[in-house]
């Protein structure tokens, strides 16, 4: 439909969290860097934002950074019982049958980690809507997970994300063992608008097409009704390609993201 029309290889603003698409903002850029960091000196890393920033896109690209030098365990369902989040860490780190208790369970863990270390290879543990956890157990359990480790450095990295509320829970009492050995962290806000321009031009060429598709006034307009969050740019983005691909139009304004700013749902 639109792509042809516009000249674009593919969906400039697809749903799924695209590495190639990677817009980095001066905030995702850092972003980046510290969670790159917390791999390499396998630490703990909290990283948060709001629905929509780009908080699993990042985890991508680092995956792709980081290469076969780093073996990633996702996990991005955390709302579990302590038992069942370490067989899903098993399961992760390949093994095949997790032991039923916990003390058995946690030597396979203890063997697979060391296993990787023997091989050069860095285990990374990414927990994604950690927000969700309702367990207090599984956060205990991700704190004992970092006391694998070696007289000069950790054998594991865990990267913490979630929604902003996270904060909120990790502030509790109960978190402060576990707050204390987060060693870096940061927050993702939304984009500027100079950031929302950027981002869409880049996300236009990275499909094949042409920066300049979208006028200044509807650029301010995107930037206004998503409050610069990339998840919410791509909604209203989509929208109005095609409906200015319906009306043959050569670009899309202002007046054409205000047609579609009741279709998009936030």
């Amino acid at each position: 439909m639109y792509k042809t029309y516009f000249g674009l290889r593919e969906k400039p603003f697809g749903k799924t969290p695209d590495p190639r698409f990677l817009f980095l903002s001066r905030g995702h850029d850092e972003a980046l860097a510290r969670l790159e960091y917390a791999v390499e000196e396998r630490e703990i890393a909290l990283l948060t934002g709001d629905v929509g920033c780009g908080k699993t896109t990042l985890s991508r690209a680092l995956m792709d950074r980081c290469g076969a030098s780093c073996r990633f365990v996702l996990i991005f369902n955390p709302r579990m019982g302590g038992m069942e989040f370490l067989r899903t860490v098993a399961h992760g780190f390949e093994i095949n049958l997790p032991a039923r208790t916990k003390d058995d369970l946690l030597r396979q863990i203890t063997g697979a980690l060391y296993e990787l270390y023997r091989a050069g290879i860095s285990p990374v543990l990414v927990i994604d809507e950690a927000q969700t956890i309702n367990d207090l157990e599984v956060f205990d359990e991700i704190r004992l997970l970092t006391n694998y480790q070696l007289d000069h450095h950790n054998l594991l990295s865990v990267l913490i994300m979630g929604q902003p509320e996270l904060r909120t829970i990790l502030r509790c009492q109960q978190m402060e063992p576990l707050r204390q050995r987060i060693a870096l962290q940061y927050h993702l806000q939304p984009l500027s608008l100079e950031e929302t321009m950027e981002y869409l031009d880049f996300r236009v060429t990275a499909a094949g097409g042409v920066a300049g598709l979208f006028t200044p006034d509807a650029l301010q307009t995107i930037h206004e009704l998503s409050g610069g969050v990339p998840r919410r740019i791509n909604a209203l983005a989509t929208n109005a390609l095609l409906v200015a691909y319906g009306a043959d139009a050569a670009m899309v304004d202002a007046a054409i993201v205000h047609e579609v700013r009741d279709e998009v749902l936030f």
